[in-house]
């Protein structure tokens, strides 16, 4: 269908280039901007602009930041000997949210991944390795990769390569989601509940 403005098919062009955003709700979204004051929009851009230009990786952990360090890193209150390993910074903030984890972290920024020729050197596995063989005092690495194949493959080669060095290598346990029930649950799920089950 041929839009009657070419500012608002590139709007939308753009819009539905977001993750989970279809052409449709795109339109939408642009539609929904065109209604909005100029300062809502403006302000909108400005965060866009200000989120590429002051946004920076945290020179310990990786995870996004303003600053060369994270509150988290910053924070004398964590647990510095505890450090969890997770693909992306949104894991970070995933589980974060949870209260339950007051160590540090590690963002690999990726997983070992054969098939896209993605490999050790290719995430940042040996910036991991400096942090436990320093100075931190790091006593336990949590591995909480998502259970796929790249992520399994990449977990076990985190083991292989972090036993040695004297910390204890753990991995978030995997099973049944809360409100679930059994009968919709896949086999290797189930298997793993099972197999990891523990005393109350």
């Amino acid at each position: 269908m041929q839009l009657t403005s070419e500012t608002l098919e590139r709007a939308i062009e753009h819009l539905a280039k977001l993750p989970g955003v279809g052409r449709k709700s795109a339109q939408r979204l642009a539609m929904h901007l065109l209604k909005q004051s100029d300062e809502q929009v403006l302000g909108l851009a400005s965060a866009l602009a200000d989120l590429k230009k002051n946004i920076r990786y945290c020179t310990v952990c990786f995870t996004v930041t303003d600053h060369d360090l994270c509150p988290i890193c910053a924070s004398a209150k964590r647990n510095t000997g505890t450090v969890c390993v997770v693909e992306e910074p949104k894991d970070v903030y995933a589980i974060e949210k949870t209260g339950e984890f007051h160590g540090r972290y590690h963002v690999l920024g990726g997983v070992m991944s054969p098939l896209e020729n993605i490999g050790p050197n290719d995430v940042r596995i040996t910036e991991l390795i400096g942090r436990i063989s320093g100075s931190e005092g790091v006593k336990e690495v949590i591995l909480a990769l998502n259970p796929d194949a790249e992520g399994e493959a990449t977990s076990y080669y985190l083991n292989r390569l972090l036993t040695p060095l004297g910390v204890a290598v753990t991995r978030i346990a995997y099973g049944v989601p809360m409100g679930t029930e059994l009968e919709y649950i896949d086999e290797a799920t189930l298997g793993r509940a099972l197999a990891g089950r523990r005393g109350f």
